[in-house]
């Protein structure tokens, strides 16, 4: 018989339920094991005698437990707890992409938009196909003002091409400015904010063997090759040597033809920025690049873009996630981690920017052509009124 105490079988829901369902996994097991119990009990006492005997084996305990399930069942996507007591991730849907690729599309009400060759496929978006001279990306229309994040990028690159013989490879993106074609894996050079790119071809290796130049050990990437570079408009990326003069860091990653899911992560946090990746199929994050002190401001547009040249690849991007991550920060911290309004790093020093000019409106040139023709036809005057004294005084030196 059912018992109210926690018996055994309250025990071992509870135990079993932990390992399947996380850290509050324990509490929706036992309202489901218990289900099973109660609905015996409701056959045999009848509905008003089965009310009876559940609501006086209900302890407050067990009430305050199962009305924070409904709360919890009740909100969508609660919370989910990625650090001891001190970060929680919300899935914000305006910033995430997933299958059916719904909120794709060119219309007012898409959150996404696509450019170039990209497409949409039922089982993932191909920003490039397999075929030389292609590019492609992927612009989430809403700016993001979260101030700590993580985006998770599920993506797979696969092709034809032996070893060497592909590419170029794809970037993510946080940039001020969206839906800009150019020569940096499909976005524009120069850009500014954030960019981490998955770079499958070895440009400056190939470059050192045209040369009959020997590639030095110590400095040899071996590609594919992740690398991150933050920009303020000043930067070039040198494609001539895989954007090494100017990367944060890197890791080499070997994700072509792979015949299981690759993740890549990207984590924003107090001003730290983390990247990982899981490509091993072991459904674990490994680390990547690691820095302190990236001063990101708020307001960027994430997107994600790729191209082709003379090599190629089938670049797809399968689900882009972004969590909102919410951190406990000191009076200190918060005084430190105020709003900037042009990326850097700290103790790495950016050419500074030089603002352009603004473009003179119709009444300011309007007044500069003016007063130049007024200047003009006052230096005349004055010159012909000068070139009359100076002739008169001649005149009289003969008489």
């Amino acid at each position: 018989m059912f018992a109210c105490g926690g018996g055994d079988l309250t025990r071992a829901s509870r135990t079993r339920s932990r390992g399947f369902f996380g850290p509050m996994g324990w509490m929706t097991g036992r309202a489901f094991d218990e289900g099973s119990a109660v609905g015996k009990m409701a056959a045999t006492l009848g509905p008003l005698g089965w009310w009876r005997q559940w609501r006086r084996c209900l302890s407050a305990r067990d009430g305050s437990r199962i009305l924070l399930l409904l709360l919890l069942l009740g909100s969508g996507q609660g919370p989910q707890q990625v650090g001891a007591g001190q970060t929680f991730e919300y899935l914000k849907r305006e910033h995430s992409l997933s299958k059916p690729y719904q909120g794709v599309g060119t219309g007012s009400s898409s959150l996404w938009n696509l450019m170039g060759n990209a497409m949409v496929m039922t089982q993932y978006i191909r920003l490039t196909p397999d075929m030389q001279s292609k590019q492609g990306a992927l612009w989430n229309r809403v700016p993001c003002f979260l101030r700590d994040w993580e985006l998770q990028v599920h993506f797979k690159i696969h092709g034809q091409g032996k070893k060497n013989l592909h590419g170029d490879g794809l970037a993510i993106w946080y940039t001020k400015d969206r839906m800009q074609p150019g020569p940096v894996f499909g976005n524009m050079d120069k850009f500014v904010g954030l960019g981490v790119f998955v770079d499958t071809y070895p440009n400056e290796e190939k470059q050192q063997e045209a040369q009959k130049r020997r590639y030095s050990p110590g400095v040899q990437r071996v590609f594919p090759y992740i690398s991150a570079m933050v920009n303020n408009g000043s930067l070039s990326y040198d494609h001539e040597r895989d954007g090494r003069p100017t990367e944060l860091g890197g890791c080499t990653a070997i994700v072509r033809n792979l015949h299981y899911d690759t993740f890549l992560v990207i984590r924003y946090v107090k001003r730290h920025l983390t990247i990982m990746m899981d490509i091993d199929g072991k459904h674990e994050w490994r680390d990547c690049i690691e820095v302190p002190g990236v001063r990101l401001p708020r307001g960027y547009y994430f997107g994600t873009s790729s191209i082709t040249g003379d090599l190629s690849d089938n670049h797809d991007v399968i689900s882009l996630k972004l969590f909102e991550l919410t951190v406990e920060r000191t009076p200190e911290e918060e005084k430190l981690h105020r709003d900037v309004f042009l990326p850097s790093v700290d103790n790495m020093k950016l050419p500074e920017m030089t603002a352009p000019l603004p473009p003179l409106s119709g009444l300011a040139l309007f007044l500069i052509v003016f007063f130049s023709l007024v200047f003009s036809v006052f230096a005349i005057v004055i010159g012909i009124i000068l070139y009359n004294k100076w002739q008169e005084q001649s005149r009289k030196r003969f008489y």
